[in-house]
């Protein structure tokens, strides 16, 4: 069975990944910081009958990537990894002029350095694999300037061009930058606490990510918006 590692796993958009990757066969390393959370989305998943791992811990400390490698290969290798895991610098997010430069800190850190962390461990593993795909999970606010979003977007920028450069650098992989668009997440709840304007819930998003998985098109940044506008 083919082995994802994804980050940041234990609610919003990680999880129905988890579990929507869980129902094709996949068994699946899930990693979060709360391990209480982790261990309750892994039980879920793990009831679609496959290999399911939860490593709680930081992506930030490299002992923890090295665990959430370690375990995937136990389990037979890596032909995924799926780099989730965010932090917005700010809760609720501000204006450039009064973002910490802690918090900006921290956004760099998980967002950009952690993830590229990651790959760099599970790179020997991912080159072994006949379909070694790497998924950067960015944003709208990567492409486009919004007020009070700078910092994590810039840390979101950061990642995309990271993925383009991975994806010249190894063309026997696919790596995909991927906006999944407006979700209903604890994240933007955090960001933005003021607006209760209804969004999508994060598993519709989903197919737009297994419509990569299935048609495996060349490296580069892709929106899950006209992704899924493509399906119908």
């Amino acid at each position: 069975m083919p082995v994802a590692i994804i980050t940041g796993a234990s609610k919003g958009l990680g999880r129905a990944l988890a579990e929507a990757l869980a129902a094709r066969g996949w068994d699946l390393v899930l990693d979060a910081r709360t391990e209480k959370a982790l261990t309750e989305a892994a039980g879920a998943v793990s009831a679609y009958g496959t290999r399911v791992r939860a490593v709680p811990g930081d992506v930030t400390d490299a002992g923890h990537r090295a665990e959430l490698v370690a375990a995937a290969e136990k389990l037979g290798g890596i032909d995924l990894l799926v780099n989730n895991a965010s932090a917005l610098g700010a809760e609720p997010l501000v204006r450039l002029e009064e973002l910490p430069l802690e918090g900006f800190r921290r956004a760099l850190e998980v967002n950009v350095v952690a993830a590229l962390g990651l790959v760099q461990e599970a790179l020997p593993l991912l080159r072994t694999s006949e379909a070694g795909t790497v998924i950067a999970v960015s944003s709208d606010a990567a492409a486009e300037a919004y007020e009070t979003w700078g910092g994590y977007g810039a840390s979101k920028a950061a990642l995309d061009h990271l993925a383009a450069v991975l994806g010249e650098e190894e063309p026997g992989l696919r790596v995909w930058a991927v906006d999944p668009g407006d979700m209903a997440t604890d994240l933007y709840a955090a960001a933005v606490p003021d607006d209760g304007d209804p969004r999508p819930a994060p598993a519709s998003v989903v197919p737009a990510f297994l419509r990569l998985l299935d048609e495996r098109p060349a490296s580069g940044r892709y929106a899950a918006p006209a992704l899924l506008e493509g399906q119908r």
